[in-house]
């Protein structure tokens, strides 16, 4: 697919074929990325623009990224997409993400199967009825990983939404009844934690044949806090960071077994 308005390099990401591997790990915040790229066996520095901000070294002798992708899908499915330009194929986002279950916990980490696509710019790719599910090869390779590392983990449905203030503030919008409603049956349903850029990776993923997987690491329990129980607030990423480059690790280890 050629490049949109820019004929030499990505529009938004400001690479070209070469700049990035195959492999790429995903994170929000840009700050993040030199620390994930602390984890590669080696790395530099390649690009910022805008909330994007990538590096590129090896796993395994084989080449690498990480890439931020700022909040939300609409910015991740333009990363997403102009990595795919230049080559990149499979994708583990490392993110964060607020519990639901009760049984979930800060600190703990969840690898999503599966994401709830109470959100906009899946709608814009598939229809409402196509589910947003992770490759199942990469949901593999990251719960082989957490159960390597020892982390206490969780695998299921993710939800998704655009609007941070919707989940913690409901009652604060005029449309409350259907964001209480929504999350309530969610919950019941099994969901486990809430963020906001999954849904968009499984669709755009499953749409330009790539592969995807997602782990987040879970801060606070809402849930919980409501229900009285105790809620241990975690803000380190340092276990969804360690699986998920372990996790590379695993998937570029049986890419070339199976060859």
């Amino acid at each position: 697919m050629a490049t949109v308005y820019s004929p030499n390099e990505e529009f938004h990401l400001k690479i070209t074929r070469g700049d990035v591997g195959r492999y790429v790990l995903l994170c929000g915040d840009p700050g993040r990325t030199e620390k994930i790229a602390s984890y590669f066996d080696t790395a530099e520095f390649v690009k910022s623009n805008r909330e994007y901000t990538i590096w590129t070294g090896t796993l395994e002798g084989e080449k690498v990224s990480v890439c931020s992708t700022g909040i939300g899908g609409p910015s991740l499915a333009i990363a997403v997409e102009e990595l795919i330009h230049c080559g990149s194929d499979t994708f583990i986002r490392v993110g964060t993400a607020g519990g639901m279950a009760p049984e979930v916990l800060g600190g703990d980490v969840v690898i999503g199967s599966g994401a709830i696509r109470m959100e906009g710019t899946t709608h814009e790719y598939a229809p409402a009825e196509y589910p947003a599910i992770a490759d199942f090869s990469v949901v593999g390779a990251l719960t082989d990983a957490a159960k390597e590392d020892g982390v206490r983990y969780h695998v299921g449905v993710l939800h998704n939404k655009d609007n941070f203030y919707g989940q913690h503030s409901p009652d604060t919008m005029p449309v409350r009844d259907k964001l209480k409603g929504k999350w309530q049956a969610y919950l019941e349903c099994g969901a486990l934690a809430s963020e906001m850029e999954s849904a968009a990776l499984f669709i755009v993923s499953a749409v330009r044949r790539a592969r995807a997987g997602c782990i987040v690491q879970v801060f606070a329990n809402q849930t919980r806090r409501a229900m009285g129980l105790e809620d241990p607030m975690s803000l380190d990423t340092d276990a969804s960071v360690r699986v998920g480059v372990l996790a590379i690790r695993k998937l570029i280890q049986r890419d070339k077994a199976s060859c």
